[in-house]
């Protein structure tokens, strides 16, 4: 049985009707490879490594025509909506917790979503395509430093 390799980001771009440049490129891949999730300011200067004369209004104009494509997704970590973060699309559907002390965002997967979504979809009819979901609290660092500190009192 084999598997087919991921698409590249000109494909994503050209499956979703849009036009091949390089910065959409440059930007998809960079999402891509990110192992922490990035705002458009971080993005940006990390896309200027690769492509120095790329400015920020470039940036979040092709984030805008991303997320409009479907093919990245933007994220709040936060109650008031101060940031905005971006994901390539095509991960496993999952949630994320943030820490209100060190701001460390975890990302976690549960099967209780799916169990949620069937019980709406029995219950009023209902089809859901997406699920946002975001807890926020203290991490397990934070809360043994926390403890030391309150024992150290």
């Amino acid at each position: 049985m084999s598997t087919n390799p991921p698409l590249t980001p000109e494909d994503r771009l050209r499956a979703a009707g849009q036009r091949v440049t390089g910065q959409r490129v440059l930007l998809i891949r960079l999402l891509d490879q990110s192992e922490r999730h990035l705002d458009a300011e971080a993005l940006y200067e990390r896309a200027r490594l690769e492509m120095p004369d790329i400015n920020l209004s470039t940036v979040y104009r092709t984030l805008a025509v991303l997320k409009d494509a479907g093919l990245v997704e933007q994220r709040y970590f936060a109650r008031d909506h101060s940031r905005e973060f971006y994901e390539a699309t095509g991960a496993l559907e999952h949630y994320h917790f943030t820490c209100l002390n060190c701001g460390r965002v975890v990302e976690f997967s549960t099967p209780l979503v799916s169990q949620v979504r069937a019980e709406l979809q029995a219950q009023h009819g209902v089809r859901v395509r997406h699920a946002c979901i975001c807890f926020e609290g203290t991490c397990a660092e934070c809360a043994a430093k926390s403890q030391g500190e309150a024992a150290a009192a």
